[in-house]
């Protein structure tokens, strides 16, 4: 004779006491609701950062000459920049590889100066996921070419100048022999982020202009800008790139530690909050199985009395945690699905729910995000999440399991 459909009877078993299951698939719905929603806003704001940061400072992966970042100067250059490029290019992860002269330059005008760092760059070379800033700019034109000429500021460096476009801005800078050079360009346009730090520092020149101007060879830069497909991917890139000529390879948080902290920092208190709602969610579950337990002490005890069997009792208790578990994930899942799909299309303006105008930007170690925040998760933390939810509720119900198929039926079954 087949044996008991012990699924079908855990089904059931749950269903006896309506009020506490409902609660109990509540607590797990929610609890796995929260911990997807504030991982989905923590996945899309810190890639958004990263991809943010990494436009800005040139890449997910940069490769610059090994001593670069100790002294930063011009005449600390990455030759062969042609040869690299094809190499770095052939990289699976690898979205785009452009190269870029950066250093530091004293900006004078008829009436006022200040010293900042400059950005020459390639127009044919960048695109908007490769340099944000050529999005940027609200009067006069980018460059149309490397060779181009004239300069393109931070709308707040040319207030600080009290410059407009046409008029003569006057550069002093170090070439890669040490020798100082002394230019004159004209403002070709004006760009705003909307990060106040971020326009009062930016100055772009056009790359071929920049490499006559310093001397530099038609294979040279400063910086090779890798950007990737995924921004998580950067420790594995610049491994795989190994040892390069006369260069070596940083991920962005090397260069940008700043950044790299607030994200460790705001990573961290996310997993510990979602530690709490599991303790929490695994409590109830442990709880209401527990008590079901207790509550059918007799019941076992008659049932191992007509031939049911020590381990048949305990399954039936951990399909009663199994159907738990998948009912609280499908609840879960669509209960999360609708705000997801609008925080991923439409995001949420924190700005607007302050009065803050729609154009500015937060600063975050130095860098500028939007106030809009969306909704993205990685489907690797999705999968993740699923499986330690539906893992830690069949875990909240192996001692009740285990309790049942210890039952005594001698002892229990005179239980009133």
């Amino acid at each position: 004779m087949a044996g008991p459909n012990l699924p079908l009877l855990a089904w059931r078993n749950l269903w006896r006491n309506r009020r506490r299951t409902v609660i109990t698939l509540v607590s797990i719905t929610m609890g796995l609701f929260l911990a997807l929603f504030f991982t989905s806003i923590q996945d899309r704001q810190f890639g958004d950062m990263i991809d943010v940061n990494a436009r800005n400072i040139g890449g997910h992966v940069m490769v610059e000459h090994p001593d670069y970042q100790d002294a930063p100067s011009l005449e600390h250059s990455v030759k062969g920049v042609a040869d690299l490029k094809a190499r770095i290019a052939r990289d699976p992860e690898v979205l785009a590889v452009t190269d870029r002269i950066v250093g530091q330059v004293m900006l004078q005008t008829a009436h006022d100066s200040a010293g900042t760092g400059f950005i020459a760059y390639d127009p044919a070379q960048e695109t908007l996921e490769t340099f944000g800033v050529l999005d940027a700019i609200t009067s006069g034109e980018p460059f149309a070419s490397a060779d181009d000429k004239g300069i393109i500021l931070g709308q707040k460096l040319a207030e600080n100048l009290n410059v407009e476009l046409g008029d003569k801005v006057v550069l002093t800078l170090m070439d890669s022999d040490g020798e100082l050079i002394v230019e004159a360009a004209r403002l070709k346009a004006i760009a705003r982020t909307g990060s106040p730090a971020f326009d009062a520092s930016l100055c772009l020149l056009p790359l071929q202009t920049t490499r006559d101007l310093l001397s530099y060879g038609p294979d040279e830069a400063t910086l090779i800008g890798v950007f990737l497909k995924d921004g998580r991917k950067t420790d594995a890139v610049a491994s795989r790139l190994g040892e390069l000529p006369g260069a070596v390879a940083l991920t962005w948080d090397q260069v940008a530690p700043e950044l790299a902290g607030f994200i460790a920092m705001k990573v961290g208190g996310g997993i510990f909050m979602e530690i709490v709602i599991a303790l929490l969610v695994v409590a109830s579950i442990f709880n209401t199985l527990f008590m079901s337990v207790l509550e059918r002490l007799r019941e076992f005890g008659i049932q191992l009395a007509i031939g049911y069997t020590p381990a048949q009792l305990f399954l039936m208790v951990v399909f009663e945690s199994l159907w738990l578990a998948l009912s609280g994930i499908i609840a879960g899942l669509a209960v999360f699905a609708v705000p997801y799909l609008l925080m991923n299309q439409y995001g949420l303006d924190m700005g607007g729910l302050f009065g803050i105008d729609p154009a500015e930007q937060m600063d975050v170690a130095g860098v500028g995000f939007s106030m809009v925040i969306y909704a993205g998760i990685y489907p690797d933390h999705l999968a993740l999440i699923l499986v330690i939810v539906f893992l830690a509720t069949l875990l909240a119900g192996l001692y009740p399991a285990w309790r049942a198929g210890r039952v005594e039926p001698v002892e229990v079954i005179k239980l009133v």
